[in-house]
Order: structure tokens, then C-alpha cells, then sequence
């Protein structure tokens, strides 16, 4: 039985599984390999390393530093995050990602992107994260419109969630037979096409193929969801969602509720932490 973590991703909702994995860290509770989207990538990667809070603690002291994300980044270089700030200065020089902790670490880790040419899903293990594999972590959460596509290895990538928002299904392809899913919506939660995708669509006229994959992303999403029940029902599958719709936008930067998100994250986790236990057979 190989043991999986399957983490979505949705911005800075994101800290809701950052909470999660961090009461996983402290409980000792190890998985044999994860997958991680997006935020679900950048804040899963801490699993890995074992460095409980540093989510939080990153995003709380450079939320206004405009070196790092927001709109005065945006308009200075066409890309809401800094990337040499976000993707090597910060990891390297001020919150230190503990790279060595991540080798030494057994367990597999991967991510995703969306091949900008195809529209399909690229999956990437990671086994270290040199500057070649921080640029894959940086593609897995560029959002479209607002991050240029990431050139790396012959591809031309953007934010894996367009293309495989769940990816519990790959997950499984590689033997993976009893996972543990994070969302960061609500049970029972469906996702719409954007009211503004006429407006994005223009946007994006310069990448057809990620404009069709926004177009089609809440079909692709509300599928996953439908499968994510069917897996569940079998018994070989977890899941672990917010109670409630999460009191905080994708891209806000609002301490108190970046805090509040990350509480919830823990307190869910805390509040089944025998049922989890029981699932991945470590009580």
C-alpha cells in the first residue's frame, strides 16, 4: 500500500492546507509521496522539508513588501509575483527552505503545470530544489493574465490548476492507492465559469490553449469532484475540506484573516486527527 497526499491549490486559501500539513508534521503523520498545484505545491513543499509554519510566517512578513506580490509588482514588471524575490531570495536568503531536510526526506514529491502550447498537464517529480527545479515550482503557480509563461526544459508552463486541478487520478497511475485529498473549498462546493472569462479571453487571445482550458476548467473541476466522491465512497480515499467557504480571497494579503485560514486548517486536521491516523495506518 503506497500512501498519497494530493494537495489542490486556490492562492492564498492555500494556508487552510498549510495548517493541515503542519498538524501532520507534528503528529508525526507521513505520507509515502505527495502531489501538489499551485499553492498547493509551494505550501506542500514544507511537508517535505518539515517546516511547520513557514506558509504563514513567509506570507505574514513580506505581504506588504512589494518585492514580493501585489499590484505595484504587477504594473513594475507584468507579473504579480516577484520571481527572483518569491522563487530564490526569499528561499534562499530570508525564510530558508531547508533544502537538505527535502533531499534526505524518502518521501516522492511532484507537481503540476499546464503546457502553455497544449493545454495539457506536465507532471514533475522534484527530488531538490536547485534554481532549475524552483523555476518548476514558480511555473506550477503562475496564474494566467497575470504571470508570463515560465520557459524550462523545452515547455512554456503557467499554474498546473487549469489543466489538472486534482490530480488524484495521476496520482493513483503511479500506484498511489490510498490518498489523503486537501481541498480549500467546502463540501458541496461547484465551480462556475468566471463571469469574466469574455474579458480574459481577450487576455489570453495571445494562448488560445490556456484560453480554452479556462473556458472548460469548471467542467474539468466539477468532474474531479465527482470522482473525488466515487473514491471516497470505496473507502481508498480521504478527504479533508474547510467546514465553510474560507473567509479569504485568492490573492488577499489581510494578516488577520491569512491567520484565521491557517487556524482552520489546523483545527480541521486536529479535530480527525484519529480518523486520519486510522487511514494511513500509523495509529
Amino acid at each position: 500500500m503506497k500512501k498519497g497526499l494530493v494537495l489542490e491549490g486556490g492562492g492564498l486559501r492555500g494556508l487552510f492546507t498549510a495548517g493541515v500539513i503542519d498538524v501532520l508534521i507534528e503528529q508525526g503523520i507521513v505520507a509515502d509521496g505527495m502531489i501538489g498545484v499551485s499553492a498547493g505545491a509551494t505550501f506542500g513543499c514544507n511537508y517535505k522539508s518539515k517546516q511547520t509554519g513557514r506558509a504563514l510566517r513567509y506570507n505574514i512578513a513580506f505581504k506588504d513588501d512589494p518585492r514580493y506580490m501585489g499590484l505595484r509588482t504587477l504594473l513594475k514588471t507584468g507579473e504579480l509575483v516577484g520571481n527572483e524575490f518569491s522563487y530564490h531570495i526569499l528561499p534562499r536568503e530570508l525564510d530558508i527552505f531547508d533544502n537538505e531536510t527535502f533531499k534526505n526526506n524518502p518521501m516522492e514529491f511532484y507537481l503540476v503545470c499546464t503546457n502553455v502550447d497544449t493545454g495539457e498537464a506536465v507532471y514533475r517529480k522534484i527530488d531538490s530544489f536547485d534554481d532549475h527545479n524552483l523555476e518548476w515550482l514558480r511555473a506550477s503557480a503562475s496564474l494566467p493574465v497575470v504571470s508570463k509563461p515560465v520557459s524550462i526544459d523545452g515547455y512554456r508552463l503557467l499554474d498546473g490548476g487549469m489543466a489538472d486541478s486534482i490530480p488524484l487520478a495521476y496520482f493513483q497511475s503511479l500506484g498511489y492507492d490510498r490518498n489523503i485529498v486537501v481541498l480549500t473549498q467546502p463540501h458541496g462546493f461547484r465551480k462556475k465559469r468566471p463571469a469574466i472569462y469574455p474579458l480574459m479571453k481577450i487576455a489570453l487571445r495571445k494562448t488560445p490553449k490556456i484560453a480554452e482550458a479556462m473556458a472548460n476548467r469548471h467542467i474539468m473541476y466539477n468532474k474531479q469532484l465527482d470522482y473525488l466522491a466515487e473514491q471516497e465512497k470505496t473507502g481508498n480515499t480521504l478527504l479533508i475540506y474547510p467546514e465553510k467557504e474560507l473567509p479569504i480571497g485568492r490573492l488577499e494579503q489581510n494578516e488577520a484573516k491569512m491567520r484565521n485560514v491557517y487556524n482552520m486548517g489546523r483545527a480541521v486536521c486536529e479535530q480527525r486527527l484519529d480518523e486520519i491516523k486510522r487511514f494511513y495506518g500509523q495509529e
